[in-house]
């Protein structure tokens, strides 16, 4: 528990059984829940998590926002106040997570995530900078907000998350609740935080060029549909005379945009 606010923590995990135990040893003591999701691993994922006092979740059918839904449904009847996301392969620093809790509680913040800073410059492929530049680049094309990364170490709370309704099952599951963050109107703050080459085992998408391009296509289609979504709702407000959106117009008390939490120059 953090400032009277309970967390859980999602993992989804494949074939990370060399990864996890580090990764699981920094998870820090705020932390109430602590999910891995065991996205069909052929490997002892599972058996090392529970050993070190995670909590299980099977989900068989592979992809990221599968394995975060099937996370979210098990949350469901814990109900935190605060819900955090990372990656299992030790890439993202978790015992940091309190430097993405802070502004959430105590800034008036809606969505916090991580601005990956390289340790080294194998910690991020050629692959994942120019995707993240490209998805950034789109993102404020469409939308006029200049997120910096595309960090997958994120928090936000569980009431917030569910207004989302997140609904990707693959690669497109960050750049989702980005877009949708955005198109929320939600207060949103990037927090500078060191990250490393996974620490162990294989990457599935970032270091094969098969994984690459199809999360690549996957982003780009994403963003596309988000795009092309928020131009139908706003063509059924303007044909019904709704010249206002709630969603577009919803702001946290206290929360503004040109405060030092919310950068003027993320809002062109």
């Amino acid at each position: 528990m953090y400032s009277g606010y309970t967390i859980a923590l999602l993992l989804p995990a494949r074939n990370e059984e060399l990864a996890l135990p580090a990764v699981l040893k920094d998870i820090p003591p705020e932390i109430d829940y602590l999910l891995v999701v065991d996205n069909g691993s052929v490997d002892s994922t599972a058996a090392v998590a529970r050993k070190h006092g995670a909590i299980v979740i099977p989900e068989k059918n592979p992809g990221y926002g599968n394995a975060c839904l099937a996370g979210i449904e098990a949350l469901k009847e814990m109900t935190p106040d605060i819900i955090a996301f990372a990656d299992a392969d030790g890439s993202d620093d978790v015992s940091r997570l309190k430097e993405l809790l802070d502004p959430l509680v105590n800034e008036r913040a809606d969505f916090v995530l991580e601005k990956r800073i390289p340790v080294t410059r194998e910690a991020l492929s050629f692959q994942q900078r120019f995707g993240n530049r490209l998805a950034t680049y789109l993102m404020r094309l469409f939308w006029g907000y200049a997120y910096e990364d595309l960090g997958p170490m994120r928090v936000l709370r569980w009431k917030t998350f569910q207004e989302l309704n997140m609904r990707d099952k693959d690669f497109g599951w960050t750049i989702e609740m980005q877009i949708k963050a955005v198109q929320a109107g939600l207060c949103i703050k990037e927090v500078a935080l060191p990250y490393r080459k996974r620490s162990a085992g294989k990457s599935k998408i970032s270091r094969t060029v098969s994984g690459t391009l199809h999360a690549g296509v996957k982003i780009i289609w994403v963003i596309l549909r988000e795009a092309l979504s928020g131009l139908k709702q706003a063509f059924c407000r303007l044909s019904s005379g709704d010249t206002h959106s709630a969603a577009q117009t919803r702001r946290v008390p206290g929360c503004s945009r040109s405060q030092s939490i919310c950068q003027g120059k993320n809002r062109e």
